[in-house]
C-alpha cells in the first residue's frame, strides 16, 4: 500500500470511529445488536417475500372466487327478489355483503385507482383479474377495515363489500411481535449480563484510578469473568509489589540517614572543640554544607510513601505556607476561596508548596499565590517577577540535581532538587506541575491536583 493510501485509509478509520461507541460497553452491545438486528431484517424480509405475499395471494384468490362465483351463478335467478334472496345466502356463506344496482356504471373503470394500492389490494387487484375478468374498483371503506368491490356487469353494477378479516390474517403481525419480543428479551438479558462485566472493569479501573493518586485501596475485590479475574489479580501482585519497594526503600534510606548523620554530628562537636582559626570555620562551613545536600538527597530519595492520604483543606494548607513565608521575609499576596477540600498527603502538598514558594521568593521580590478550583481539580499557581526560565529549559529544571546557571545565581542555589520533589509530590497524588510565564514578567509554577 502507497502512503498517499495509507494516509486516505487511516481518515476514512478517523471518520468511522467518530459515529463508533467509545466505551466498552456500548462496543459490546452494538456487536450483540448489529448481528440481532441484520437477522430480523432478513427473517422479515423472507416473511414479507414468501410467506405474507403466499397468504394474501391465497386469502385474495378465495374472495375474488367467491365473487366470481356470484357473477357467473347470479344469472340462475332471473327474477329479481330471487337475486337478492340468493346474494343474502351467498353472503351469509361467505361473509361477504353484495348489492346490485341495475343500470349503474363505474366511475373509474380503469385500474389502479388513486391512490397507492397496498399489498392486499394488490393481491386482491390481481385475483380479480384472473377470476372475474370485467371492469371493477376497489374502495377503502370505514377507516380501511372493508373493501368496497365495484364490478361493472352488462345489466348494472355489482357491489361486493369484502371485510379486511377476509384479506388479512393477524397471524402474520404475531409472528412479527413475537420476533421482536424475543428479540429485545434476548437484548435485555445480555445488556443485564455485560453491565455486570463492565461494571467489574470499572471497579478495577477506579481503583488503579486511586493507586496512580497514591490513596489506599481497601475494598477492592476480583470479580467478572476470568479475564477480568486474572487483570484483579495482575493489579493486586503490582499494588503488593510497589508497596514492598517503597517500604523496603524507606526502610534503607532511614538506616542511611542514620549511619550519615551520625558522622556529621561527630564531625560538628570535633571541630566546637578546635580553636577558633580560619581553616576551622571553613571546615565548618563545609561540614553543614554537607549535612544540608545530604538531607536534600534523602527527602528527595525517600519521597512521602509512609504517609497516608486524608481529606484536608488546601486553603488552610496554603494560609499555613504563606504564614511560614512572611514570617521569612517574603511579600507574598495568596489569592484562594474560603475552603476547598480534596484527598491528599498534607505534609507532602504543604512541602511542596514551600518549595515553590521559596524558589519564587529566592528569584523574584515579590510573590503571587492563586488557588482556582474546578469541578474535579484545582489549579495553585506561584508567580514572581524574577528572571524566569527560558521555555527551552522548563523540563531540565525538573532533573534530579540539575542547576540552571545561566538563569539562576549558584550562589543562592539549593542543591537542584526543590522542583524535582515538588513535581514528584504532584505526580505521586495524580496530578502535574509544570512551568509557564508567570504575567508579573516572571515564572509561573502550576501546581494541577485532582479531587
Amino acid at each position: 500500500m502507497t502512503p498517499d493510501a495509507a494516509k486516505k485509509t487511516g481518515k476514512k478509520r478517523a471518520y468511522i470511529k467518530r459515529f463508533l461507541p467509545q466505551t466498552l460497553f456500548g462496543r459490546a452491545m452494538l456487536i450483540l445488536i448489529m448481528p440481532l438486528i441484520l437477522v430480523q431484517i432478513v427473517a422479515v424480509w423472507v416473511f414479507y417475500d414468501r410467506l405474507w405475499d403466499a397468504v394474501a395471494r391465497r386469502l385474495a384468490q378465495g374472495v375474488a372466487g367467491d365473487i366470481a362465483v356470484v357473477v357467473d351463478t347470479r344469472r340462475l335467478a332471473p327474477d329479481l327478489a330471487q337475486r337478492h334472496d340468493f346474494m343474502k345466502l351467498v353472503a351469509g356463506a361467505t361473509n361477504l355483503a353484495f348489492e346490485f344496482l341495475p343500470a349503474g356504471k363505474l366511475v373509474q373503470p380503469d385500474h389502479p385507482p388513486r391512490y397507492r394500492l397496498s399489498l392486499i389490494d394488490e393481491q386482491l387487484a390481481q385475483a380479480l383479474r384472473e377470476a372475474v375478468r370485467k371492469p371493477f374498483r376497489i374502495r377503502h371503506l370505514h377507516g380501511r377495515h372493508a373493501l368496497l368491490v365495484d364490478i361493472q356487469l352488462s345489466d348494472g353494477l355489482l357491489e361486493a363489500y369484502v371485510p379486511i378479516d377476509r384479506l388479512w390474517s393477524s397471524t402474520t403481525y404475531i409472528f412479527l411481535l413475537w420476533m421482536m419480543g424475543t428479540a429485545l428479551l434476548t437484548l435485555g438479558v445480555a445488556t443485564l449480563f455485560m453491565r455486570n462485566q463492565i461494571r467489574s472493569l470499572r471497579r478495577l479501573a477506579v481503583a488503579a484510578e486511586r493507586f496512580g493518586k497514591g490513596r489506599d485501596v481497601t475494598n477492592f475485590r476480583i470479580e467478572g469473568a476470568t479475564e477480568i479475574r486474572q487483570v484483579g489479580a495482575a493489579f493486586l501482585l503490582m499494588r503488593e509489589r510497589i508497596q514492598r519497594q517503597i517500604s523496603q526503600r524507606t526502610e534503607m534510606l532511614a538506616g542511611v540517614s542514620h549511619d550519615l548523620r551520625t558522622p556529621l554530628t561527630r564531625m560538628k562537636l570535633e571541630l566546637e572543640l578546635l580553636s577558633g582559626e580560619q581553616e576551622t570555620e571553613e571546615l565548618k562551613s563545609d561540614v553543614a554544607e554537607m549535612e544540608r545536600m545530604v538531607e536534600g538527597y534523602l527527602e528527595f530519595a525517600r519521597g512521602e510513601g509512609s504517609e497516608q492520604p486524608q481529606v484536608v483543606d488546601l486553603v488552610d494548607v496554603l494560609n499555613t505556607a504563606a504564614a511560614d513565608a512572611r514570617r521569612a521575609g517574603t511579600e507574598i499576596s495568596l489569592s484562594a476561596p474560603e475552603e476547598f477540600h480534596l484527598a491528599a498527603r498534607p505534609d507532602a502538598v504543604r512541602r511542596c508548596l514551600a518549595n515553590l514558594i521559596g524558589n519564587a521568593a529566592r528569584y523574584g521580590r515579590h510573590v503571587w499565590v492563586t488557588a482556582l478550583p474546578a469541578a474535579d481539580s484545582v489549579d495553585v499557581m506561584v508567580d514572581d517577577d524574577g528572571p524566569g526560565i527560558a521555555k527551552e529549559l522548563r523540563e531540565d529544571a525538573f532533573r534530579p540535581f540539575y542547576r540552571l546557571e545561566s538563569s539562576r545565581n549558584r550562589a543562592t542555589g539549593g542543591t537542584g532538587l526543590g522542583l524535582t520533589i515538588a513535581r514528584d509530590i504532584a505526580r505521586g497524588h495524580g496530578g502535574d506541575l509544570t512551568l509557564e510565564t508567570s504575567p508579573q514578567g516572571g515564572l509561573r509554577a502550576r501546581l494541577h491536583l485532582p479531587l
